[in-house]
């Protein structure tokens, strides 16, 4: 076998896709989908991997900004796209693509890359840990209500085209970016994404529609969901399916549920990816109507630790030195003083002994605030090498709100 691996070529951009269309089952995607993701693919940054002119394996990335504990947008690279065909498994060739992501990850001057993964087992040995949650709710809207503050009677609430309230959709969104930990800001185009409606994926749903939340003539909030109908031996019992709600203050949110609790015909509400700690389980009356499902959403892999160390802010003082394993990206390895406060910070190499050894992998995890140092410890992933250095650490990694990444990519 000689393999090629070089960068793709923009008129090769249908067939390399429809061999990662095949490494991913062979469903052809919906023409809407595939040419939205040719418009937002960058081909300088994908890798194409050929085995006698034929492409065997994938991988790409995206340009993106991704907000830190802080309030910092960074630029980071979103990792993507990736695979091998099944015919040139255990072959290495996955490994080679990674390394060589990750190096031109850092001659572009990126200090983190980030990816969401479909086989999470990949990718912690390429230093990438999980860092953030996805929770999923199934919620009984029949049998709990939700309990807005007051002022919620003032929002006014208005069905409009999707397409006609995306830029207010998009400015309630861009002021909410810089609050919470792995968002990403959105690039040209990326705003496109939530509006994707391939009548194929509605699993019998309608289509999307958009409700804008308005307080004194401004939009300050907005829900976008379908409505999947539903008949059983009592009437009727269709099912709210919410692909996102925001809300630029705890009124508008309430108001915003109170509305989607309360659409005619339905009996329940379902949501694949809200934050970890959503205040909508604080809103309902009953929790335990509310069927929770939790998974790991966001990656991160610190490209360049000292950098991407010292461009967050830390939630108590800390000045701790860590011993850092990375294999995989050696010129991370090695010891780093990390000093630092809620107002900045500083990561520099050092001789002195480490406090606390810890690979790459850890540190992702740990990088947004989302898992403490604590709990990794507990795992056995994290070692202690002065006493109180670990609660120290713990404390100050963590984040104001928990990390949320809101849409895949």
């Amino acid at each position: 076998m000689t393999t090629e691996l070089r960068q793709l070529c923009p008129d090769d951009w249908a067939d390399w896709y429809g061999k990662l269309e095949r490494a991913f089952g062979g469903t052809p995607e919906a023409p809407e989908e595939r040419a939205l993701w040719r418009r937002l693919g960058e081909p300088e940054r994908c890798l194409d991997l050929r085995d006698d002119g034929e492409t065997v394996g994938t991988a790409g990335a995206y340009s993106f900004r991704l907000t830190v504990p802080g309030g910092a947008v960074l630029p980071v690279a979103g990792i993507t796209l990736v695979s091998v065909q099944p015919t040139h498994r255990r072959r290495g060739l996955l490994r080679a693509m990674m390394r060589r992501q990750l190096a031109d990850v850092r001659d572009r001057g990126e200090a983190l890359a980030v990816l969401t993964a479909s086989e999470p087992a990949i990718y912690g040995r390429f230093g990438y840990g999980a860092a953030s949650e996805a929770v999923s709710l199934s919620l009984d809207t029949l049998r709990q209500s939700v309990r807005v503050p007051e002022g919620a009677d003032a929002v006014r609430l208005r069905l409009v085209d999707p397409e006609a309230g995306l830029a207010d959709c998009e400015k309630v969104y861009g002021q909410l970016v810089p609050g919470r930990p792995g968002m990403l800001a959105r690039q040209p185009h990326w705003e496109r994404l939530p509006l994707l409606d391939p009548e194929a994926d509605r699993d019998g749903a309608g289509p999307l529609l958009c409700v804008l939340a308005e307080v004194a003539g401004e939009v300050r909030g907005y829900a976008r969901y379908a409505v999947k109908a539903g008949w059983d031996g009592g009437g009727p019992d269709g099912t709210v399916v919410l692909r996102d709600v925001e809300a630029l203050d705890p009124v508008v949110y309430a108001a915003l549920w109170r509305y989607l609790f309360g659409i005619d015909l339905t009996s329940r509400l379902t949501v694949r990816n809200r934050p970890a700690d959503d205040p909508l389980l604080h809103l309902v009356d009953d929790m335990r109507r509310c069927r929770i499902g939790v998974r790991e959403s966001l990656f991160v892999r610190l490209v360049e630790a000292g950098e991407a160390l010292a461009a967050r802010t830390y939630a108590a003082p800390l000045d701790v030195v860590l011993d850092v394993a990375d294999p995989f990206c050696p010129w991370n390895e090695g010891r780093w003083r990390l000093t630092g406060d809620e107002k900045g910070a500083s990561c520099e190499r050092t001789a002195d002994p480490a406090d606390l050894a810890l690979s790459v992998r850890e540190l992702g995890a740990a990088y947004l605030g989302g898992f403490t140092l604590d709990a990794l410890a507990a795992a056995g992933r994290v070692r202690e090498l002065r006493p109180g250095a670990l609660r120290e650490a713990s404390v100050a990694f963590g984040a104001y709100r928990k990390p949320w990444l809101p849409h895949g990519f």
